[in-house]
């Protein structure tokens, strides 16, 4: 910092503990402890920052999958459902989806018929047959055994 001081003026500009022999920080011609420094809000930590539209959050920060995200923009990323206080998934994209969107999105296609495997209506698990490491609805692999 380019100054003298005394043993017992070096301390820190918020609690006033002597400093000397330990790590401090400085900012604005003040000296503080580390404690201070990182921690009393001294030095802000930087603003979250959304994933969809890349602004700064400064009111509610919404998380999922370690991302942040405004409430207005917490959205589905097919059908741009607003998903606040409604439960999403997370594809291997790692885009945020509604429930419906997920399936049909992240839904494996049926070897037989190329279609996705889908829940059944009501339902929010799909059931279907892996065979020879692929994938077919339970209709449509019984027909593909009967061409076999």
């Amino acid at each position: 910092m380019g100054q003298l001081f005394h043993e017992s003026c070096f301390t820190c500009s918020v609690c006033s503990k002597k400093l000397h022999g330990k790590p401090f920080y400085t900012m604005a011609g003040s000296i503080y402890c580390e404690g201070d420094f990182l921690y009393s809000g001294v030095h802000p930590p930087p603003p979250e920052v959304c994933n969809s539209c890349g602004r700064s959050i400064t009111d509610m920060v919404l998380q999922a999958h370690g991302k942040s995200y405004h409430s207005a923009c917490f959205r589905c990323a097919v059908c741009r459902q607003s998903l606040v206080d409604l439960p999403f998934a997370v594809g291997s994209d790692n885009e945020v989806y509604c429930i419906v969107d997920y399936h049909k999105a992240q839904a494996p296609c049926c070897a037989s018929c190329n279609k996705p495997i889908l829940p059944t209506e009501g339902s929010t698990e799909s059931v279907r047959v892996v065979s020879f490491n692929k994938n077919y609805h339970v209709d449509c692999y019984g027909c593909e055994v009967d061409f076999v």
